[in-house]
């Protein structure tokens, strides 16, 4: 069995301790730090890279969902999120940032486990099924399905909210796979596939032309976000020189 590290953030003492108590009787998880505010947090998770965060919601200055949100954008790792919150009325927003459950104040021990169990699962998962082979293909959930998507028939990324739709080449139909789009970066061969706008992951191969703010990919005209100019390019200039 493998042990996720663990932080615990809240700004109530009382279900802080509750939360680290959880995770201390819990033989798959491992306390690495809490901390009472979301702020401190966001240092931490760059610090320390666990596994899950458990996050209250509401919560002075940065509340734990704009903290999710945050995270989605930032580089490096993505651990999985667990909320707990008092209101019932988030459960959507979580949702669209991939939290993996959402434990309603005042829970049990027995639904704190069931959504570490969860946690699990998943990590499980992502350990049994190789995200990349030989930067040759890729895992993707697609409704109920694990399933295997060559590399060299992608042609880009798309960003649909709380999905991602996979363009390929004809005669292929596109692929809608629940996973955000900093989540599947972090599972591409960074040689091959580039981030080049918050919605949308380019294929390098498969760029036919270039403008001075997009590159086209079949057909299809992709605006290079200005965050990402600079790394771009770095790409680009290797290409015409």
């Amino acid at each position: 069995m493998i042990v996720l590290k663990c932080i615990a953030v809240d700004d109530e003492p009382l279900a802080l301790r509750l939360v680290e108590t959880f995770i201390k009787q819990t033989p798959f998880l491992e306390l690495t730090c809490s901390c009472d505010n979301a702020v401190e947090a966001m240092s931490l998770i760059r610090e320390k890279q666990p596994d899950v965060v458990f996050l209250d919601i509401n919560m002075p200055n940065l509340t734990g969902m704009e903290l999710a949100r945050l995270l989605q954008e930032q580089p490096g790792p993505l651990p999985k999120i667990v909320f707990t919150t008092a209101y019932n009325h988030y459960a959507i927003e979580g949702y669209r940032v991939n939290a993996v459950d959402y434990l309603l104040k005042p829970f049990s021990y027995e639904e704190f486990l069931r959504a570490a169990n969860k946690v699990l699962e998943l990590c499980e998962e992502t350990s049994h099924l190789p995200n990349v082979i030989d930067d040759e293909f890729i895992f993707l959930k697609v409704e109920y399905q694990w399933i295997r998507v060559s590399l060299k028939d992608v042609l880009y990324f798309e960003s649909l909210k709380d999905y991602v739709k996979v363009h390929l080449e004809a005669p292929q139909k596109a692929l809608l796979s629940l996973i955000s789009l900093k989540a599947l970066e972090e599972k591409l061969p960074s040689s091959k596939f580039m981030r080049i706008h918050r919605s949308y992951i380019a294929s390098l191969d498969k760029i036919s032309a270039i403008s001075k703010n997009s590159i086209f990919i079949d057909k299809t005209e992709i605006t290079v976000g200005e965050q990402y100019k600079e790394t771009f390019k770095a790409i680009v200039d290797k290409w015409i020189k």
